[in-house]
C-alpha cells in the first residue's frame, strides 16, 4: 500500500532530523544538523520557532524536570529554550573529534540511547551509547560508520539499531539492567531503495524507516517484511515521528544535503517537515530522566 506525504512546514533544512512529538506543548520538535538549529512546530496554530545551536545538533529531547537535552557534536548538552543556552553536560569518553552525535530515543526508565557517527562518513567510528544517571556508557555494540535509529519496542525489550552504510536494521535484546544481547538482522535494504536512516516504532509493533535517497518512508511489520510505503516529493527522508491528539499523524523530516542544483530545482520541498495519516497510532513519547543531570 502506497500513500503520499505533504509538506506542512517550509523550512528547507540542510539536514532535517530527529522529529519528536512533545505532548506537554503539543508540538513537533526537530533539528537541522548542518544548519545548527533546533526547530519547534505547533500544528494547532501553525507557529514555528527556532533556536541557533553552537554546532551540529543531532537531536533534542524533553526531560522529566521540564527541561531539555540536546546532542551536539561533542556530547550531550542541557538546552534552555527560554534563554537559547546550550550547557555541556556529558560526553562519551572515547568520542573522536571527527565524530558527531546522530539520533536518539528514550526508554521507559528514562535512559537516553543515542548514536555517533564519523562526520566524514568514511571511518567505522560510530557507536551506540546510553546516558543514565548523568553518565554516558558504551552500549557494547560493534562500531559502524553511521549509526541511526535507534528505536525501542513497546515493551522495551528490543532495540532496533540501523547501520546505514551496511544497509541493515538490527534487532537487539535489551536486558533488565540495560545491557544488550546478540544482534540479529531484522531487515536488509536493497541499494535500489536508498539508504536506511532513522526509525521509530508504532503501537502495533511496526517499524517505520526513512529512506535517504529513496524518496519514501517504509513500514516493516513485526516479522521484518515491508507492509506499506509513503512517497515523498523529495529524495532524502530521514525520520518519522507520531503526533497529534491520537498519535496517528506521522511527521517526517527531510534534507537538502547532497542534492545538486538540478535536483534542488526539481525538489523545491526538500528539507521541509512533512505529514501524513499513518493509518496506525504511534507510541506515547517518553521523557529523559533528569536525575543526575
Amino acid at each position: 500500500m502506497a500513500m503520499r506525504a505533504e509538506s506542512v512546514l517550509r523550512v528547507g533544512a540542510a539536514l532535517g532530523e530527529g522529529p519528536v512529538w512533545v505532548e506537554r506543548d503539543r508540538a513537533v520538535w526537530f533539528v537541522d544538523i548542518k544548519g545548527h538549529r533546533v526547530h519547534r512546530f505547533t500544528p494547532d496554530t501553525g507557529e514555528h520557532r527556532h533556536w541557533d545551536a553552537p554546532g551540529q545538533v543531532g537531536w533534542v529531547l524533553p526531560a522529566d524536570d521540564g527541561g531539555w537535552l540536546a546532542g551536539l557534536q561533542g556530547g550531550v548538552h542541557r538546552f534552555d529554550p527560554e534563554t537559547g543556552r546550550f550547557d555541556p553536560h556529558a560526553a562519551p569518553g572515547d568520542h573522536p573529534e571527527s565524530n558527531r552525535l546522530n539520533d536518539a530515543t528514550v526508554d521507559a526508565r528514562g535512559r537516553v540511547w543515542f548514536g555517533s557517527m564519523d562526520d566524514g562518513e568514511s571511518m567505522a567510528s560510530g557507536r551506540l551509547y546510553v546516558l543514565e544517571g548523568g553518565r554516558v556508557r558504551d552500549s557494547g555494540l560493534a562500531p559502524v560508520t553511521i549509526t541511526n535509529g535507534p528505536a525501542l519496542s513497546a515493551d522495551g525489550r528490543t532495540l532496533f539499531h540501523v547501520d546505514t552504510l551496511g544497509r541493515a536494521i538490527h534487532a537487539v535484546p535489551v536486558n533488565d539492567d540495560g545491557s544488550l544481547g546478540a544482534p540479529r538482522d531484522f531487515a536488509r535494504i536493497d541499494a535500489a531503495d536508498g539508504w536506511p536512516d532513522g526509525c521509530t516504532m508504532d503501537a502495533e509493533g511496526g517499524l517505520w524507516l526513512g529512506l535517504w535517497g529513496g524518496g519514501r518512508a517504509r513500514r516493516y511489520d513485526p516479522a521484518g517484511c515491508v507492509e506499506r510505503e509513503v512517497r515523498f516529493p523529495c529524495a532524502n527522508v530521514t525520520k518519522v515521528a507520531f503526533g497529534g491528539p491520537d498519535l496517528r499523524t506521522a511527521y517526517a523530516t527531510t534534507a537538502r544535503k547532497g542534492l545538486d542544483q538540478a535536483a534542488l530545482a526539481a525538489q523545491p520541498e526538500a528539507g521541509d517537515l512533512f505529514a501524513f495519516d499513518a493509518g496506525v497510532a504511534g507510541l506515547p513519547g517518553r521523557l529523559a530522566a533528569a536525575g543526575g543531570l
